[in-house]
């Protein structure tokens, strides 16, 4: 004689319950002796097993209609019913739903926040229970589950993303709702990198808490600065008087102009270095790549007839030295 709890009793309903106050039962019972909620308490574990075992029975009509009339014993090993069965080894229950009315997926989904139903936990994958099964402390899965991260992207310019701003996105939720923010893109950051605004993606269920917006970066083309590393490069146009006799040429950086001196016979490819004047460290603000300039000599189109005088006269003297 079997010397399991009547399965009315464990759900605490009454044989006259409908399938609504079965279900209801079943959810308040499910969530107080969840592992989840009660790891390591195996008393809590083998309450969860048998209000599950007792909703699977009495969820299912036609299961329902052989507890009712047999008891337990319809489900006895040998009484004739195949989907349902003791695992003897284990000492525990093996359920097999085949056809049931009952939307596992929705239900779990529902209660424990499983997005992909019994597939998020030690349940197995097959939507009927397949071979799955309880076993020991082998649940998988969380009371809430967090929301999806979404992902979207955000445009800025060069100087931008080099010493960092402020931008105002907007964005939709997913309620259909409109919502501006201002994000803060730090400086240094690089094309294709994220930043991560937390609790801004998809809402959790269940309690859980909401995922993440991962914003992507898109600095804009600039014609005058080119990145690479931490390292800024440019050119900067040098007369040719200018690089013949040496001087200096005013250079625009992502600090401002700078002053840069041109040694005597400087040849066009020349590269200048500006120390720290470069991208600044994401991971440490105090160390900054450096700015490099390319001279590109400027040779005068246009001479008058005393230009071209002295400019050949210029060239002679070159010949005689």
């Amino acid at each position: 004689m079997s010397g399991k709890r009547d399965y009315y009793d464990v759900l605490g309903i009454d044989k006259k319950a409908d399938e609504a106050a079965i279900k209801k039962a079943y959810r308040k019972l499910a969530k107080k002796y969840h592992p989840d909620t009660n790891a390591g308490d195996p008393e809590a574990e083998e309450k969860f097993k048998e209000v599950t075992e007792a909703y699977n029975v009495l969820s299912d009509k036609e299961k329902k209609k052989l507890y009712d009339q047999f008891g337990h014993a319809a489900f006895e090993e040998g009484a004739g019913d195949p989907h349902f069965h003791e695992n003897a080894q284990g000492g525990y229950q093996e359920f097999h739903f085949n056809g049931s009315d009952v939307d596992l997926d929705d239900l779990f989904g529902e209660i424990f926040g499983h997005g992909g139903g019994f597939g998020s936990s030690h349940f197995g994958t097959d939507r009927s229970f397949g071979n799955s099964h309880f076993s020991g402390n082998s649940w998988q899965g969380s009371y809430g589950k967090k929301g999806q991260d979404a992902e979207a992207s955000v445009e800025v310019s060069f100087e931008e993303a080099a010493l960092g701003c402020d931008k105002l996105i907007h964005f939709r939720n997913p309620d259909g709702s409109t919502e501006s923010l201002q994000v803060h893109i730090p400086a240094g950051i690089d094309s294709g990198q994220k930043v991560r605004l937390k609790g801004k993606g998809m809402p959790g269920r269940n309690g859980g808490e909401n995922g993440n917006l991962l914003l992507e970066v898109k600095i804009r083309e600039n014609a005058s600065y080119e990145r690479k590393g931490m390292d800024v490069y440019s050119t900067v146009n040098v007369p040719f008087i200018t690089a013949a006799l040496g001087g200096e040429v005013i250079v625009d950086t992502l600090y401002g102009k700078v002053s840069c001196k041109i040694k005597e016979g400087t040849q066009s490819g020349t590269k200048i270095r500006l120390r720290g004047k470069g991208i600044v460290s994401m991971k440490n603000p105090s160390v900054k790549g450096d700015h490099y300039v390319i001279v590109q000599i400027l040779v005068p189109r246009h001479l008058n007839p005393e230009a071209k005088r002295k400019l050949k006269e210029f060239s002679d003297a070159l010949r005689v030295a």
